[in-house]
């Protein structure tokens, strides 16, 4: 039973969800979110206020501005691409705090939240999460 707290514990000290990180954005919460992705599909869509820095671009040189006291927030398309886990493990290993957004930029929009880019959706639908 331990080591399943612990899983349990570690899921959540390394993850959030949609309705977490916009609470938190909305408190004001020291937080920046990091698009993994290549450029066009930050391009294309994002959370608002988010930074593209694409995991494959992610290392000392292109990360030597931002600040080590905030928590960062990877994301990628959603559950069928791994660009937020590789930008998480990328971001931890050059010393940053780090979550990675469970379900990506799909459940930041099924969870109802606006998006920007080309093909943003600049109304999220407003839904409550039921959490």
């Amino acid at each position: 039973m331990e080591a399943q707290i612990k899983h349990y514990e570690n899921k959540l000290a390394y993850e959030m969800d949609p309705s977490d990180l916009f609470e938190a954005l909305n408190n004001g919460e020291n937080i920046i979110v990091i698009d993994a992705r290549r450029a066009f599909g930050y391009d294309e869509e994002h959370i608002p206020n988010a930074v593209n820095i694409p995991h494959r671009e992610m290392n000392l040189e292109t990360t030597q501005h931002l600040d080590k006291d905030v928590l960062y927030v990877t994301y990628c398309t959603g559950i069928g691409c791994n660009a937020s886990t590789k930008g998480a493990l990328n971001m931890t290993k050059l010393g940053f705090k780090v979550k990675e957004l469970i379900g990506g930029l799909e459940w930041w929009k099924i969870d109802g939240y606006a998006t920007e880019g080309t093909k943003g959706e600049k109304q999220g639908l407003k839904i409550e999460c039921a959490c």
